[in-house]
């Protein structure tokens, strides 16, 4: 498969974008679910949570059980699903849009972050409320059994805003995260695939580069939205009076609370999501190849079969009206009248027409 069919085939297959969305989105957060729980302790404002990473893990592991770090996990599966099928397709959707629109290539980079804020949108519509629930149940001492636990007991007690205090603050982050994201994402890919196929550690590399990038520049975002979240030191507005709360408790250090577990998560975070992404892309655009290349050659098989049809149709056409001198459909047949020595020329009593074929 060459460059122009790889890049461009999903582009209209909105399916094909959504199900290998939906899958990395989920690999994603599943497999560095426990890394995001010791992320989300480290950016903790209370005394837990100030060692580093692998003592935050450990500690954790030691004193609330094995399964602690996993802890609401179904809630990011079922968020990720969702939000990433709608994040990516969307994603290539502008991106190819927008490309197809300009005339240089100069543009393009710019276009990769504008296509990637504007997902962000609708991706973090739907993973905003499963971001808190994620939070609540990651945080010391948590007394939430389940995510559904968890998410009846915020409605009850706070409603549907909490689901949403921190979705102006996630975008604040997010969208800068993306447009970062995005941007080196498709540069990489410049420099380590130059060909444009499809190539696994390409796509791991590009991924982890971009992620640990983004990651870094927008960390103290990422701490005032855990603040949000987890409403932990008193009750919690916005995104303004987070920025002071973290001051207040933190310092200017505080902001970056955790930012080596944010890259350390992010970096093979991405780097699952990119390369499980292009993987069902490559694998489900090979797929639909394959049925459109099958189905027209039945089709061409079928219609080149040949029909029994008798030759002397088509030859005898031209013959089907026989002529007068007694050309007939059946061959030429000549009439002769038997005659008499005598040169008499009418027919006697018992003679008939001589058929003779030629």
């Amino acid at each position: 498969m060459n460059f122009e069919d790889y890049e461009s085939l999903p582009t209209n297959n909105v399916v094909t974008h959504m199900t290998a969305g939906a899958i990395a989105g989920i690999m994603e957060h599943c497999v560095m679910y426990p890394l995001d729980s010791v992320k989300t302790r480290m950016q903790s404002l209370s005394a837990a949570g100030r060692e580093g990473i692998v003592d935050t893990f450990l500690k954790m592991v030691r004193h609330e059980g094995l399964f602690r770090p996993v802890r609401g996990m179904s809630a990011m599966v079922v968020g990720a699903g969702p939000s990433h099928a709608l994040y990516f397709s969307c994603y290539e959707y502008l991106k190819n849009t927008l490309i197809k629109h300009t005339t240089t290539a100069r543009y393009h980079t710019v276009i990769y972050g504008a296509s990637g804020c504007i997902s962000t949108l609708l991706h973090d519509g739907i993973m905003n409320p499963a971001e808190v629930v994620k939070q609540r149940m990651q945080m010391f001492n948590s007394p939430y059994k389940s995510a559904v636990h968890c998410f009846a007991d915020i409605y009850r007690r706070e409603g549907v805003p909490a689901f949403y205090r921190s979705y102006t603050t996630q975008l604040t982050m997010n969208v800068p995260f993306q447009s970062i994201h995005f941007m080196v994402y498709e540069l990489a890919q410049k420099i380590t695939n130059k060909d444009g196929t499809y190539n696994p550690a390409a796509h791991m590399v590009s991924g982890a580069l971009a992620g640990a990038v983004a990651a870094a520049v927008t960390t103290p975002l990422d701490v005032c939205k855990t603040l949000l979240n987890t409403q932990q030191q008193g009750t919690t507005a916005g995104l303004v009076e987070a920025v002071k709360k973290v001051y207040i408790f933190g310092g200017p250090t505080g902001y970056f609370r955790g930012l080596g577990a944010r890259v350390m998560y992010q970096m093979p975070a991405t780097a699952i999501c990119w390369s499980t992404y292009e993987f069902f892309k490559y694998l489900l655009t090979t797929s639909a190849e394959v049925r459109l290349v099958s189905a027209p050659t039945s089709v061409v098989l079928a219609e080149e079969s040949p029909k029994y049809e008798p030759t002397e149709k088509i030859n005898l056409k031209p013959r089907e009206l026989p002529a007068m001198s007694g050309a007939g459909i059946y061959g030429s047949i000549s009439f002769n009248t038997m005659h008499s020595d005598t040169g008499y020329t009418n027919r006697r009593k018992d003679s008939i027409l001589d058929i003779v074929h030629t």
